[in-house]
């Protein structure tokens, strides 16, 4: 089955304040995930960086993996390699993440399905950055 992102749930995890898990959040301001963290941030989102060098990003210590996140996560923004998301969808599931959303680019079907079946809403290949614009925030 192909993935198709549901408007209203992107609406709604970018409308409702949350505490996403960035993973592969770092300090190099060349790379997408710092600017989208950014975003986030601005339109009222608490952000966690996970990283193994858990560096701290705009403010907020980092973590080096989604195990060593305290506290609830409600999204879990995927900033990996396709080949290597299934594997971080697999931990967000294992952690209680309510979501997960992988970036523009970041696509795989299997692990959105188990994630899915594991009742978490996904989006996949999209952005905030680029949703949220889109309706307007």
């Amino acid at each position: 089955m192909v993935h198709r992102n549901d408007p209203d749930v992107i609406a709604r995890l970018l409308t409702t304040p949350g505490r996403w898990a960035v993973v592969g959040l770092s300090t190099n301001t060349s790379r997408a995930a710092f600017g989208v963290a950014r975003y986030l941030q601005s339109h009222g989102h608490e952000i966690v960086p996970v990283h193994p060098r858990a560096e701290t990003v705009h403010g907020a210590a980092g973590v080096r993996s989604l195990a060593d996140v305290a506290g609830r996560i409600d999204v879990v923004d995927v900033f990996v390699n396709s080949t290597l998301a299934g594997a971080v969808v697999d931990q967000a599931i294992a952690v209680g993440a309510r979501a997960v959303w992988l970036q523009l680019g970041v696509v795989d079907e299997d692990a959105a399905a188990r994630a899915r079946a594991a009742g978490l809403d996904v989006v996949m290949d999209t952005c905030p950055a680029i949703e949220g614009p889109r309706l307007g925030l």
